[in-house]
């Protein structure tokens, strides 16, 4: 039996915003059912890879493969379809919806279910059960009638990853889903990320910033430094690659 294509195949991506080359020929293999963590310093082009992945930005040259089939040319709502989900460094919800709604309205794109706004809510019951399902999995499922304004910041990214397994994709785009959190609600986010990875259901790719927390949650860790992938191994092999040390933490492992 012929082995099963990578999620995610890179080829010399690379974009060019001018001058600058943010992506530079980067060849990233990414397996089934693994978690990789992209790692680097403000400006390694994280974020832009993120973006070339989940189809905001198109790349200057190189490809894109997921499962197999090319879709570098694919926009983003092309590549939702085929199961790319993306989170953003700041959240993205309907603020004056309460929190079972905004993961409802997901469900309903997912299912290609038509908002009739003078219909009951309740008239999408099977909706409403998947929906209060998928808070529960993510712990957010007390605080389900509230509007999702009134959220702190930890419960938005909770509830952000809820939507995201709403579209039910095979591939998680994780950008920084702690960023802005207190110490306080970090382990709730991590303890999320880690269920999801232990179903072994979906691919999960992670930008953080918190070195214990990629080394904890981690199968591979890909670092980049200018645009540039300078090394793609293990968590232990990382933490001692000089050049890794060099250009991502100053000479030592340290936490921020």
């Amino acid at each position: 039996m012929a082995s099963q294509a990578p999620v995610v195949q890179t080829k010399d991506l690379t974009i060019r915003f001018g001058g600058n080359v943010a992506v530079n020929a980067v060849n990233l293999t990414v397996e089934s059912f693994t978690l990789k963590a992209i790692i680097g310093p403000n400006g390694a082009g994280k974020t832009t890879l993120f973006n070339l992945l989940s189809g905001q930005y198109k790349p200057t040259s190189g490809s894109i493969m997921f499962k197999g089939r090319e879709v570098t040319d694919l926009g983003a709502a092309d590549r939702t379809r085929l199961g790319v989900g993306r989170s953003f460094q700041l959240t993205n919800i309907f603020p004056s919806l309460s929190v079972l709604e905004n993961v409802r309205l997901a469900l309903q794109s997912k299912a290609r279910v038509g908002m009739v706004f003078w219909r009951n809510y309740r008239s999408y019951s099977e909706l409403e059960d998947r929906a209060y399902e998928l808070l529960r999995q993510v712990l957010m499922e007390k605080r389900w009638a509230v509007e999702a304004k009134t959220l702190t910041h930890g419960e938005q990214r909770k509830l952000e990853i809820a939507i995201l397994l709403a579209l039910d994709p095979e591939l998680l785009l994780l950008d920084e889903p702690t960023a802005g959190m207190s110490l306080e609600e970090v382990p709730a986010i991590l303890e999320l990320i880690q269920q999801i990875k232990a179903a072994r259901n979906r691919t999960i790719m992670l930008v953080e910033h918190k070195f214990d927390m990629i080394m904890t949650v981690s199968d591979s860790i890909a670092v980049l430094k200018e645009g540039r992938l300078i090394c793609d191994d293990s968590p232990e092999a990382v933490a001692c690659n000089s050049e890794v040390l060099e250009a991502y933490l100053g000479g030592g492992v340290k936490n921020g």
